[in-house]
């Protein structure tokens, strides 16, 4: 296999996207199949470790829900260290490298080493969670715009988001990392102005066998969340044009993919 764009001594920051093995693009494949070491998140699931190759080092760097296998400047130092070394680099992220991926951090410690370092592109969590159920994040005339904001804060800190922009009707707002703070999410949104009767979407396991998708309204949102597991990743997609189409939902009364549900 030609190695043209991945010499020894250079990194990739790979995104492995929200789970299903099928949806990572050939480019990524071939990154993983060709690394002689990888580092990758908890999010990556068995299917998507399952490309990297026999005679590769796999490294967890995984951090998830506040537990931290490593701390990023230890994850910075290790990807730098195998470089150096002459090494084939991947580090595999969840969904794309660059929302909510610390993919800087990454890029700039290797570049302060004179590492060659490059991004390929993941699907990331709030497309992958809209196709799943149906849906899209934008609606011609409704939902003009789409921003992606993370809701996890540092421990004891509050969740500082500029609510009153977050609120527009005219918006579609993806929350990642949001089942901890889905009822302040919900008060301040209906504070800042939303209505408590706008459309929400929370899918859990995005795009694999085990997904679920569970629809309902903002002002119920805190609810909808309280059966999902702190270690299953779940998105909060909130806007008008995430609203069910009475077609597709009675489609979906007999599943596809087995624990999908619709509420």
């Amino acid at each position: 296999m030609p190695h043209d764009d991945f010499p020894a001594g250079s990194v990739w920051l790979v995104g492995a996207g929200p789970g299903d093995p099928d949806l990572l693009t050939r480019k990524a494949e071939r990154l993983i199949a060709a690394a002689d070491v990888v580092f990758y998140d908890a999010l990556v699931g068995p299917a998507i470790l399952d490309l990297i190759g026999a005679h590769a080092e796999r490294i967890s760097v995984g951090k998830r829900s506040g537990r931290h296998s490593k701390d990023q400047r230890t994850i910075d130092a290790l990807i730098v260290a195998a470089a150096l070394a002459g090494k084939r680099v991947v580090r595999l992220k969840g969904g794309d490298p660059a929302i909510f991926g610390r993919t800087a951090e990454e890029v700039a410690a290797c570049r302060a080493a004179g590492v060659p370092v490059r991004i390929c592109p993941g699907i990331t969590a709030a497309s992958a969670a809209v196709a799943s159920a149906g849906t899209s994040l934008t609606l011609r005339g409704v939902a003009r715009r789409l921003t992606l904001v993370t809701a996890h804060a540092q421990a004891g800190a509050t969740l500082d988001l500029d609510w009153p922009a977050l609120a527009a009707s005219d918006s579609t707002l993806a929350i990642y990392m949001g089942r901890a703070a889905a009822a302040t999410v919900a008060q301040q949104l209906v504070a800042a102005g939303r209505s408590p009767d706008t459309p929400v979407l929370v899918v859990v396991n995005a795009s694999l066998p085990n997904e679920r998708i569970i629809r309902g309204r903002l002002s119920s949102l805190a609810f909808l969340v309280e059966a999902i597991s702190a270690h299953d990743p779940a998105m909060l997609i909130v806007g008008e044009a995430v609203e069910a189409d009475p077609a597709f939902t009675r489609a979906q009364c007999t599943p596809i993919r087995a624990g999908v549900t619709v509420a």
